[in-house]
């Protein structure tokens, strides 16, 4: 089956990590021209990864007949200027999050790629780790029962390149860069044809000396009543620490990605090497991962995106995805401000309207609500139960034939 021929716009971390799944994955997908803003790192990049072409200027790397894909792994204000160039040239395109710096930037960008008629992914890698993939499989297929809240979770030092601590190349802080992560994954558990309606969000600048928040937890609510809550932080010490949760009616999922996966590393000497991304050190208490790009989700990610191409089919993660994801941050940026609740200002959805909300109560009989039943330490059987007519509660034991 034929490749695809890639340019990549960006030569940092992102660009990186994007190279070496995609070069070490399907195999046949190759870089074949890399953007830089500096000839130096241009040029060192293409040598690294065995990439025939390199370029300083953008228009000109993303127009070169050469390629069919453009991979955006740029800083954030650069998003929609590479995204317009691309489909304007007609390329299939794939960008890193988040799409834009807010929602009006991210809607543009979606009604342009939709109106060029051009393949367009988000590429959310941490909506792909393995372990969120087989979770998804397990709440498909109603292993939890009905999903009621979810939690995700990022913390680390703080993002690797000096763009991002600018409000204004990136758009915010701790909530731009990671909270989009933790937002899309609550959206994939509760159900991405769920609407999101309001958002509560505290931030705050505690540690770094910067025009944005370093610390932020948020709750989404959904039209179904299922809250999801996230936690971002730039000021956590130790790694990075990726954490979800989600718990349903029937059964509850806890998921660690990143800093407790099972492997540990003491070093009196220090380790030379890389450790892992976020890793303040290389020597005492170490956590290395072993596949860092498949544990991040980078493989499946791209396996999705150009399996969706071959197959013409929509993936996973689209540029709709992204912009819904602004748009819930936007709000969370309202509320920061306003200190209540802030409704999710959605001018594009395409979900379901008009959702019940969650309710599931169980019959103990004719008269009465099963509200919880257990197992006292004396081995006896307790229920608590709630009169349907009188709303009245009581406790009864169970007695044994």
């Amino acid at each position: 089956m034929k490749g695809n021929k890639i340019t990549m716009l960006g030569s940092g971390l992102i660009g990186t990590f994007y190279t070496m799944t995609l070069h070490q994955q399907r195999g046949r997908d190759r870089v074949q021209t890399v953007y830089s803003r500096s000839e130096d790192r241009a040029k060192e990049f293409a040598k690294t990864w065995d990439i025939p072409n390199w370029e300083t200027d953008m228009a000109k790397a993303i127009q070169n007949d050469d390629s069919n894909v453009v991979v955006v792994a740029l800083p954030n204000n650069l998003h929609k200027e590479a995204i317009l160039l691309a489909a304007q040239a007609g390329k299939d395109i794939l960008c890193t999050k988040p799409l834009g710096r807010n929602a009006a930037e991210a809607k543009e960008i979606l009604e342009t790629v939709e109106k060029a008629g051009v393949f367009h992914g988000y590429l959310e890698d941490l909506a792909y780790t393995p372990k969120t993939l087989k979770s998804l499989e397990s709440v498909k297929n109603g292993a939890i029962g009905e999903v009621l809240w979810t939690r995700s979770r990022e913390a680390h030092p703080g993002p690797h390149s000096d763009w991002f601590w600018d409000a204004e190349q990136s758009g915010g802080g701790a909530i731009i860069d990671m909270g989009c992560h933790c937002i899309e994954i609550g959206r994939n558990f509760i159900g991405k044809d769920i609407k999101p309606v309001k958002v509560m969000c505290w931030a705050a600048t505690m540690v770094k000396p910067i025009a944005a928040e370093d610390n932020a937890i948020g709750l989404i609510e959904y039209e179904n009543g299922a809250i999801s809550q996230f936690e971002v932080s730039w000021t956590y010490r130790g790694g990075m620490d990726l954490r979800d949760e989600v718990a349903g009616t029937e059964g509850n999922i806890r998921l660690d990605h990143f800093l407790r996966t099972g492997f540990e590393m003491y070093s009196d000497k220090g380790q030379k090497d890389y450790v892992a991304e976020k890793a303040e050190k290389q020597m005492g208490w170490l956590f290395p991962v072993g596949d860092e790009v498949n544990a991040l989700g980078y493989t499946h990610m791209f396996t999705d995106m150009f399996d969706a191409m071959d197959q013409s089919r929509k993936p996973m993660e689209d540029f709709y995805d992204g912009y819904i994801v602004n748009e819930i941050m936007d709000a969370c940026y309202r509320s920061i401000k306003s200190g209540q609740w802030e409704p999710v200002a959605l001018e594009i959805w395409r979900g379901k309207t008009n959702v019940d909300k969650l309710q599931q109560f169980i019959d103990y009989d004719e008269q009465h609500f099963l509200i919880k039943e257990e197992k006292l330490p004396d081995g006896r059987d307790k229920v608590i139960i709630k009169h349907k007519a009188t709303g009245v509660l009581t406790q009864k034991i169970i007695e044994k034939n």
